[in-house]
Order: structure tokens, then sequence, then C-alpha cells
């Protein structure tokens, strides 16, 4: 069957955007392919994470869909002055911008029902601050320049003058994890098509509607030509492969587990396409022997349980000096017995569900494995229901070369190392094919800084500090990926440069 006759069902006139169904739970979406919006011939559902119950189905693209996606994102660039018009594309992301504010709250229930995200952090990285990356691109482009003058050399006995300018990469396929959707999709979008990309964005399977809703707007409330931004949703690992094989497809921006961007890269290279990965993390918060325990306890405690301990920045080592080991430990699980869970709408709820069963499964698994091998299980380490909750965990005496010390986890879940001096710690933390995140308490800041300068990883919290904006390069060493998403530095992998030169008339040396 061809693309014509899975892509067939086409939207009307009504505008499909998330407000129109009577309530969150009823919602079902559509892909956006060259302009259209449309149906698959499958469906595959959506589960709300905090209940376990569906919530609504997502059209289950396969290759036909994914090819014309991808052939109507190069028509676009080739054919059209999406890649040359600055002016439409400061005026289209304006307009989505505005759809975007303009149906927030709509946006929210959807996030909270399929995400599990709290209510309190959808005011937050999972929507409102998102949002705000679509206006922060807007602006950048009224002002980037898109030429850089290089002056004049002598060559062959001539004066040659020469310039740089910089134009879209072309066609790029852009795939997502689950756990911060909109903010992965609003990381990705944006600075591609501020510089003049068009787009394939795929939704992770565990969250689709949101990542559809998003297309929808774009659809019925922006000027977009067609073709230009394609969402698909699928369950079909197939269609994120095509968009890595496809000579089309000029470059790849991917988050997710290291794992499956290895896989993604192997793929991608059969074209040599630009590729950018935002991977695991296991990052490390080292509390000095200086440090405000009490603050830098409350730290480490909270962050490592928001949204469940479901992202890839996370701070899941915590790393103590050997002599103040059990005061903190202390501290640690009086903050944890704190920590409110359940449901995600309430907004007295700090901590909401993991994604789904195989989640809390994985989860699960390395805990009891970890007590299993030796590391004493301090608070937490059950399953919590309904829905796909699992309690604040603390683990201690942890081998800093064991599983649960090396491998991405994504769940509430904190183990404890103890060091010996500040070069011990920066040794431990360093101990890891990762290089995400991290951070540091001390009462000296130098000090602080002087140790967060020896951990090789993209971000760095000193006391507390938040790095995340949208004017801040994300991203990572090591295998935590290759490249940097939001602020110029996420505008710039987007973009190619082109150096030209021209003889200086009159100009012989």
């Amino acid at each position: 069957m061809g693309a014509q006759d899975t892509v067939a069902t086409v939207e009307g006139d009504r505008q499909s955007v998330p407000g129109d169904s009577p309530a969150p739970s009823s919602a079902d979406r559509k892909l956006l392919i060259d302009g259209r919006l449309v149906t698959a011939e499958r469906s595959f559902p959506s589960v709300n994470p905090a209940t376990g119950e569906e919530i609504g189905h997502a059209p289950d693209a396969g290759i036909d869909e994914a090819q014309a996606a991808i052939a109507a994102a190069r028509r676009a660039f080739d054919t059209t002055d999406w890649s040359t018009n600055v002016e439409l594309r400061i005026r289209c992301l304006d307009q989505l911008h505005q759809a975007l504010v303009d149906h927030a709250e709509e946006l929210r229930d959807l996030t909270i029902a399929e995400v599990g995200a709290t209510r309190a952090l959808t005011h937050g990285p999972q929507l409102d601050e998102p949002i705000g990356i679509v206006r922060y691109y807007a602006d950048v482009l009224r002002t980037y320049p898109m030429s850089e003058d290089l002056g004049e050399i002598e060559s062959r006995g001539m004066q040659h003058h020469r310039w740089v300018e910089k134009e879209a990469a072309g066609v790029v396929g852009a795939i997502i994890a689950y756990n911060y959707p909109n903010q992965l999709a609003l990381a990705k979008l944006p600075p591609a098509l501020a510089a003049g990309c068009t787009v394939v964005l795929k939704a992770a399977p565990d969250t689709p509607l949101i990542t559809l809703a998003l297309g929808e707007l774009i659809a019925n409330h922006t000027d977009f030509p067609p073709g230009v931004v394609n969402v698909l949703s699928s369950s079909d690992p197939a269609v994120g492969a095509a968009l890595t094989t496809s000579p089309d497809v000029d470059a790849i921006t991917f988050t997710g587990s290291t794992a499956t961007g290895r896989k993604i890269m192997a793929a991608a290279s059969e074209t040599v396409k630009r590729v950018f990965l935002e991977l695991g993390g296991k990052s490390a918060v080292i509390m000095l022997d200086d440090a405000d325990f009490t603050m830098a306890s409350m730290f480490a405690a909270f962050s490592m349980v928001t949204h469940a301990g479901q992202g890839c920045a996370l701070t899941s080592r915590l790393l103590v000096p050997k002599t103040h080991h059990d005061q903190i430990v202390e501290l640690i699980a009086a903050n944890f017995a704190n920590v409110r869970h359940g449901d995600p709408a309430d907004p007295k709820t700090y901590m909401g569900p993991l994604i789904n069963e195989r989640q809390r499964d994985k989860v699960d698994g390395m805990v009891q494995r970890a007590v299993a091998a030796g590391a004493t299980l301090v608070t937490g380490g059950q399953r919590l229901d309904p829905g796909y909750f699992y309690a604040p965990t603390l683990l201690t005496n942890v081998d800093p070369d064991s599983e649960i010390a090396q491998e991405e986890i994504f769940g509430p879940v904190l183990v404890v190392i103890g060091f010996d001096d500040d070069d011990d710690a920066v040794r431990i933390a360093n101990n890891s094919i990762y290089g995400l995140a991290g951070a540091v308490f001390s009462a000296d800041q130098d000090r602080a800084l002087t140790v967060a300068r020896q951990i090789r990883a993209g971000s760095f919290s000193i006391n507390g500090g938040n790095y995340f904006a949208a004017d801040s390069p994300f991203g990572g060493f090591k295998q935590s990926g290759v490249g940097r998403e939001m602020g110029v530095a996420g505008l710039e992998e987007f973009l190619e440069r082109k150096t030209y030169a021209v003889p200086v008339a009159g100009g012989a040396a």
C-alpha cells in the first residue's frame, strides 16, 4: 500500500486543537504531513501512567507515512524560499509561540494526563519554559548575523576579499524521548526552523498525543508552508530508522538512551549525516566537607525525585565526605519521607509516576540487584499503586563500579558513595562513561569551582545554581552526547558555513 492510501484521511477546516476535546482523556490526534492533518491505517493507545488507563489513541505511522513526511520536507527545503526567507521564519515562529500561549491550559492538562508530569512541573520545564524557547529563537533570528566578513588576503600576487555566509543544513529528522516531550520537541524544532531547515519530528511512543497536539497547532494557527514541519507518531522502530538512514535527511537530532544513540550514529554514518545526540547521564552531586549539609541534602533529595527521577541530567550519585556520611544519609532519608506522591493534577503533589510498568520493572530490578550485591536499602525500594509509582529510594554502601552506580536508572533512586578528599571526589565523579551534568556544594565558591572544573560534564550547578534556560547551551561530554541544544549554539548546530572569495579589482600586490 502506498503513501497516498495510508495518509488519505485529511482534516478539513475544523481547528483540531487540544481544546476541541471535552477533556484530555478523550483526545485522539492526527499526524501532520505536508501541511495536512491525516490518519493512519492503525492506531495505538496512550496510557495515563498515574492510573494505567487509556486516555486516547495516536495514529501508528508506518514506513509509507515516514517516507511521505521525508519527501514533503525535502520538497519544502529544495523548492520553496523557506530556507532564505528570514521574515517568513520569524513570523511563523511568532505565530507558533502565540498559539502555544493561547492553548497552554489544554496542553497543560494533556501533559499531566499523558506524561505523568505534576502540575507544578508544567509551570516550569514540562511546558511553560519550553514555550519560551520558541520566543527566544524568534528573537535570536531577528539579530543573528548570517554572514561574516573575513577581510582580504594576498595570494598569487593579488588581493582577495573573503566572507562567510551561513545557510540551513537541510532536512532534519528530530526524534524525542518521553520524559519531557514539550521541552525536547521545542528545543529541536525552533532552532532548526530558525536556521531555515525543514523538519520531520517523531514523537515518543509513550507520549504521542502531546507532540501531535503541537503539530495540530502548527497546521491550524501558523503560516508554516506545507512540508516545513511534519509530525509523526509510531510504535514501529522502523520509522525512526527510516529517518536515520534516508539520503533525503541531512541531519538527525535525537534525545534518548546512549545505547540507541550509538545505533543512530552508526546508521547515519552510511549517508554521513550530521548527528546531534542528547543521551544518558549518571551525574554526581558532591558535598564537600564545608558545605551546608541541610541545604545540600534538600537539593540532592528533591531534585532526584523530580518527575520520578526521569531526567537525564539528574544527579543520581551523591558523593559525601566519609566523615559526614551518616549525618547526610539521615538528612536525605528525612527529605524523602516528606515527598508527596500521587495524582499529578493535584497542585500539592511533588512526585508523579514512572512512565509505564516496563520502566518500573527496570528500576525495581536494578534496586533489588544492588541490595543483593551488598548495598544497603535505607528507604524506599517498593512499588506504589495505583499506576506506575515507585517510592523514593536511598541506597548506601554502594560500590562505585557497580551497576547501580554506573548505569542510568531513570527512576527516583539516589545512591550514596563516600570519598576521602576533594581529589577522591573528582576521581569518583569522573568514573563514568557519561558526562552530562553535575553539582557541587561548598562554603567556598572558589573551592567548588576548582572541583567543578576538573569534572568532565557539559553543565554544572554550584551551590544550587540553575543553569537550564533557553539561552544556555545544554549537552554532554563523553557518551552523554554530541552537540548542544538551546542557546545560540543550538541554532548553529543547524547551520552550514560557506566561504566565498573574489579578487579585488586593482588589488595586485
